[in-house]
């Protein structure tokens, strides 16, 4: 337990004299050193921090007057008091030497036991009152510093809250604008439709425009379904509530089945397999569809119409799937940035999208307890590289 009592240091060549002043200023909260010499002095000033030092004058060795000069030549002890206790004749001179060498008052023998006793208490009391200052400067320091910490904080908290307001009101105009097109591309004709069959246009209606008009109207259904499956994929990701399901799956069947199957109406990119057979693993179907259609829809989208290359290999440990292109790549600065929602760093006012594929894709994957790499240069193409574990893996959420 700290003791708490206020350290006094008296300083006496004789015993008895120690004993006395002592007895005179012993109080229940003063805790009192004693010293016999100027050295075993010094011992106790460098250790302890004394509110009050009460030197006898007259010593062999060491007078009190040295003593006083080395405490105010040390930087731990130049700040304590000083009293003087002396026989001597009470002349100019002696006082004078003793205020020089930093004393702040003198005891003179015999000594009056109210004088000291009140000198005492009151370097006890300045003593008390510098602590509570002291105390008092470290606890202003300390709440300036957690002040500082939270406007700190505060400024993180503001500007990521201005960030989150802006990329709030950014996903709004891009989900209008994206929605807006097929719709309005549906009214039109809707409209267009509706007029020919007011004028009985059946021509109009016949197999073959029916055929391309379904095609149409499917496309632009699964475009904005598809909007609205990110949008809601990553309100799960947000709440931690995207759902993992994995399940036997062969990989190679995967792929094989979506590449045949990938729609191209949009380019005339050929897609080439290289697939190492019975890639089998512990994956969510569904999920890894997501990430292989995504990553397939990139390659097409800015593939610049050039061959789209998927290949799948294996370890003993995971399954690797590369999907490269060879069009306009990505800079060296944008390829982290890819990853990050609404983003569309390659030629942004060419392409559609909200920018959200890359980061879904990026959050399935990790979610697999996987990774996915880019590795482009512009004008060269890019290829993705997605790197899933083989063995199960707990049920999770990303």
């Amino acid at each position: 337990m700290t003791d708490d009592r206020t350290k006094l240091l008296i300083v006496d060549d004789l015993p008895e004299n120690l004993l006395a002043l002592k007895a005179l200023i012993q109080h229940d909260d003063h805790l009192i050193f004693q010293a016999s010499s100027g050295e075993e002095a010094l011992g106790l000033l460098l250790e302890h921090d004394f509110a009050l030092a009460i030197l006898d004058v007259q010593m062999p060795g060491m007078t009190g007057f040295e003593l006083a000069e080395l405490m105010r030549g040390t930087e731990k002890t130049r700040h304590i008091p000083i009293v003087f206790v002396t026989a001597a004749n009470r002349d100019h001179n002696h006082a004078f030497k003793g205020y020089e060498n930093g004393a702040v008052d003198f005891l003179y023998k015999p000594l009056d036991v109210c004088a000291v006793r009140s000198k005492v208490n009151v370097f006890v009391d300045l003593h008390r009152q510098r602590q509570q200052t002291q105390r008092q400067l470290v606890a202003l320091e300390e709440s300036r510093r957690q002040q500082q910490t939270l406007l700190t904080e505060l400024q993180a908290t503001k500007v990521d809250l201005q960030n989150a307001l802006r990329m709030r009101d950014d996903f709004m105009s891009l989900v209008a604008h994206e929605l807006r097109t097929p719709l309005s591309a549906l009214s039109i004709d809707i409209q267009v439709r509706q007029k020919h069959l007011e004028k009985g246009n059946a021509s109009f209606f016949g197999p073959e425009q029916l055929s391309g008009m379904f095609a149409k109207y499917r496309r632009q259904s699964q475009s904005m379904t598809r909007l609205i499956e990110d949008m809601l994929d990553v309100s799960r990701i947000r709440n931690g509530k995207l759902s993992i399901r994995p399940s036997t799956t062969d990989l190679s069947r995967l792929l094989e089945r979506l590449v045949g199957d990938f729609p191209r109406q949009d380019s005339d990119s050929v897609i080439s397999l290289n697939i190492e057979p019975g890639v089998t693993g512990f994956w969510d179907e569904f999920r890894i569809e997501q990430v292989v259609i995504n990553l397939l829809s990139n390659a097409l989208r800015y593939g610049a119409g050039k061959p789209v290359e998927v290949s799948l290999h294996a370890t003993p440990e995971a399954a690797r799937i590369t999907v490269r292109d060879w069009g306009i790549g990505i800079a060296p600065d944008a390829q982290q940035r890819i990853f990050e929602q609404f983003v569309r760093e390659a030629n942004p006012a060419a392409h559609t999208g909200l920018g959200l594929g890359l980061y879904i894709t990026k959050q399935l994957v990790e979610a697999h307890e996987g990774s996915i790499t880019v590795d482009s240069r512009q004008g060269e193409g890019s290829i993705f590289t997605v790197t899933l574990p083989l063995g199960k893996v707990e049920q999770t959420q990303a």
